[in-house]
Order: C-alpha cells, then structure tokens, then sequence
C-alpha cells in the first residue's frame, strides 16, 4: 500500500506539471485554432532564466526561500514576453493564412529556440539548485511525498483556480470566451482580437515557465532539450482530455501522470512511454474527442 501511495504521489506531481503546459496547449487552441509546438520551449527558457537569476542572487547573499519567489518571478515576466514576442512575430502576420503555414512555423520557433538556447547555454545538463526547503511537518511523510511534492502539487492547484476565476469571471476572461465562440463577432462587439490573443499566449507562458521553475528545482539538472519532451508529453495530455477545453487538459494531464508512474512502478521505466501513449490511443479511439471534449464542426 505503502508503494501504492509513493507511485500515486509521483504521478499526481507528474501530472501536475503536464497540466501547467498543457493548459497553454488547450488555451492557445481552443481561441485560434493553433498547436503552439514552441511552448514546450517557453517551459524551458523559464527554467533557464530561474537558474541564472538564482546563481547571481546566490552571488549577492540572498537564500532559501527569496530566492525562488525571486527567480520565479524574473522567470516568468521573462517567459510571458517570450511568449508575447513569439504570437507578435510568428503566428500574427500568418493569422489569416492557410493552416500549415502557422503550424510550420510553430515547429520553426520551437526549432530556433532550442538551438538558441544550446548555443547561448550549452548541450550538457546543467545542475539546478534545490530552491524548495524543506517543511519540518512533511517528515513523518516524507517516504511518500516530501517537501518539493507537494509545493508542486499546492502550486500547480492555485494555478489552475486562478486561471478558471480569471476565465469566468474577468473581462479579459469574458472576452476570450467571446473570442473563442465568435471571433468576427467578438471584434463587431467592440473585443479587441489581438490582445486577446496575445493575453492567451502570455498566460500560458506564464504557467508554463512555472512549470519549467519548479521542475527543474525538484529534478536538480535542467538542458535544451528538456521543453521538447515535456511538451509532447502536456500535448498528449491536452489532447487526452479533448484539445480546447480546460478542465480537459487537467484530467488527461493527471491521467497521463498517473499511467507513467504506475507503469514505471508495477512494470519497468522503459515502457512508460509506451503506455502512456497506448492509453491515448484507447482513449481516442472509444472517444475521439478527448475524455471531457465535445465533438464540434471544424471551423472554416
């Protein structure tokens, strides 16, 4: 049982940070119709940028847990410009354009990004300071779950609350609904599109680079390449939930979790992936939608 609880926690925690990407995923898609395939950078570019700025807080005496609100914070006002930067330049001027074209250059930005960062960084893994403390009341559970666990879990929770209050009950939040149901009536109402949008692009970045703190904080080594997996991972996940649809990407995201940790616990790490994506598979196949999507019209 004991085992149990330590694979479900690590699935839970896994979960939880595909859900931070995913909901860029979900968001992005769900308002224009667009996967966003350089976002899993924008998660990687958040982790870099907290562990340069923890280093050179390091530097000036700062600790403990200053230093991961700090970083955190320079993280992602750094990740939502990357994420405003990259709609302005790579999928704006092509909004009215063939559909391939704005997915070819999604998998273009994810491409340079990468290498941007492999040449300003470097290719090696790069150890990544342990920013989480430790908390004296998780000890008698902390076999189980620790300290890191569960700051993830707490964090990644009010994320998704945030998120679904700003969605219901702002205007910024009223008018991406709007977007999302009618865009040309959206903008006859007096909406502007292009902020919308671009607000959708920094919101996700924003979890995102969350996402790219904490892990890197939990798994102590962070390179280039770590946004590639991790988005195809919350990708999945998004589209195991049904792409679009925010309580979606949530649940495909634990489910996902959940199915690689019990996976590598029960039968071997070397066919977490494997099952992971046969459960996407069974699941789009007895429901093409997603677990929580509607089967709609394609717009045109």
């Amino acid at each position: 049982m004991e085992y149990f609880l330590e694979l479900s926690s690590s699935g839970l925690v896994r979960g939880s940070i595909y859900a931070l990407i995913a909901l860029g995923y979900t968001m992005v898609y769900g308002i224009i119709q667009l996967i966003n395939f350089a976002h899993g950078e924008i998660y990687m570019i958040g982790a870099f940028v907290a562990l340069i700025v923890s280093g050179v807080l390091t530097i000036y005496g700062f600790s403990g847990v200053s230093i991961l609100i700090l970083a955190g914070l320079i993280a992602v006002i750094y990740a939502a410009a990357y994420g405003y930067t990259l709609e302005k330049i790579a999928y704006r001027p092509l909004r009215n354009a063939p559909r391939l074209s704005p997915l070819i250059s999604a998998i273009g930005m994810s491409l340079f990004l990468q290498n941007y960062v492999l040449l300003a960084q470097t290719p090696d893994f790069l150890r990544f300071p342990a920013l989480i403390p430790d908390f004296e009341f998780m000890e008698p559970i902390a076999h189980i779950m620790g300290s890191p666990e569960l700051v993830i879990l707490v964090t990644s929770a009010v994320s998704r609350v945030g998120l679904t209050v700003l969605i219901k009950y702002t205007r910024i939040g009223k008018a991406m609904r709007a977007t999302q149901q009618d865009m040309t009536m959206a903008r006859l109402v007096g909406v502007n599109v292009d902020n919308v949008i671009s607000m959708t692009f920094i919101i996700g970045s924003v979890l995102a680079a969350i996402g790219g703190v904490l892990v890197g904080s939990y798994i102590g080594q962070i390179n280039f390449y770590i946004g590639f997996m991790a988005g195809v991972k919350a990708f999945t996940a998004a589209v195991l939930g049904g792409i679009g649809n925010i309580p979606g990407a949530v649940l495909g995201a634990l489910v996902l979790g959940l199915t690689e940790a019990y996976a590598a616990g029960y039968i071997s790490s070397a066919y977490e992936d494997v099952f992971a994506f046969g459960v996407l598979v069974l699941i789009l196949i007895l429901r093409p939608s997603g677990l929580l999507g509607k089967a709609v019209k394609q717009k045109v």
